[in-house]
């Protein structure tokens, strides 16, 4: 029995070795309301087919792992209620139960892994939460980036977390953390977190060779790209600290724990910013997705 199921138009670019980009689903499904996610989700695509590559949104659907959705596919899923919000830890237990669920960076990755996709395009990872010393509220992602080969191209990772330490435990854990085009770690909404990056990388020839480079000494893991959001879309780290600062206070009164927490602080910033955060978060993940789409093709031209 196959693990998972690809789509026509996935497994035709896989078999003929043109390069693919694998998509989550939780921004479908958690993100923003139907049907801008479906416009959202079809954009998304389309600027991964406009860079070059193949799109493959991945997502389990009646217990089914698809590896790419059909536009029928996407349309259902955007619709769809009670969506499992799915990471390492329960990307089985849905697929056993029949479960439907929209995966998250992890579960993207070990998705994208199991079908030789080795770049995907996201928004911003998961990492550590402020005040993890007490919590241990600590994503998923990172884990998952020291063990599975998968290029993971993002804005960072998201600004309501504590990136410092989360840049420590990928450090710990071994993960190449290379910013796009500059030398500051970018912080999702924002071009520059004020932290340096460990690595920066200005070419996507570059990034293709030194994910090869890791293959060829049998490290494990995949690489963070950190991609800044283009300069037009920003919003200056200074003016989000303000409105993260009270929605995470907002947060921590109302007892919010574990998987509910990024959800409920993108969404109220969202309210706090007027909207403004949706807009840059779109702008952002369009501009990763061409972005990854470059790498896959560079990828893809190695020997």
């Amino acid at each position: 029995m196959s693990l998972y199921q690809t789509s026509p138009a996935v497994a035709e670019a896989l078999a003929q070795g043109r390069p693919v980009v694998a998509l989550e689903s939780t921004i479908i499904t958690h993100g923003m309301p139907w049907p801008q996610n479906l416009e959202m989700a079809r954009t998304v695509e389309q600027t991964v087919r406009d860079a070059g590559a193949e799109p493959a949104t991945i997502a389990v659907m009646d217990g089914t792992l698809y590896i790419g959705l059909t536009d029928d596919q996407l349309v259902a899923l955007a619709q769809a209620q009670n969506v499992a919000k799915l990471s390492r830890a329960d990307l089985a237990a849905c697929m056993a139960m029949g479960g439907t669920g929209a995966t998250t960076v992890a579960a993207t990755m070990i998705a994208a892994a199991q079908a030789g996709i080795a770049v995907f395009a996201t928004g911003g990872i998961g990492g550590v939460h402020k005040g993890a010393e007490l919590s241990f509220d600590i994503s998923a992602d990172l884990p998952e980036l020291a063990q599975t080969p998968v290029n993971v191209v993002a804005a960072g990772a998201k600004a309501i977390l504590d990136i410092p330490k989360t840049l420590e435990v990928l450090e710990t854990q071994g993960v190449p953390v290379i910013a796009v085009g500059q030398d500051a770690l970018p912080a999702f909404w924002s071009r520059e977190s004020g932290i340096k990056a460990p690595l920066r990388m200005d070419q996507p020839a570059q990034i293709a060779k030194a994910f090869a480079m890791r293959r060829a000494l049998g490290l494990p893991g995949g690489q963070l790209i950190a991609n800044p959001v283009p300069e037009a879309d920003e919003i200056p780290a200074d003016v989000m600290l303000p409105y993260i600062t009270q929605a995470t206070a907002e947060a921590e009164a109302k007892g919010i724990t574990g998987k509910s927490v990024t959800p409920f602080l993108l969404q109220r910033i969202f309210e706090l910013t007027d909207g403004r955060s949706l807009k840059t978060n779109i702008a952002l993940v369009l501009n990763n997705a061409r972005l990854a789409a470059q790498i896959a093709q560079e990828l893809s031209a190695l020997p």
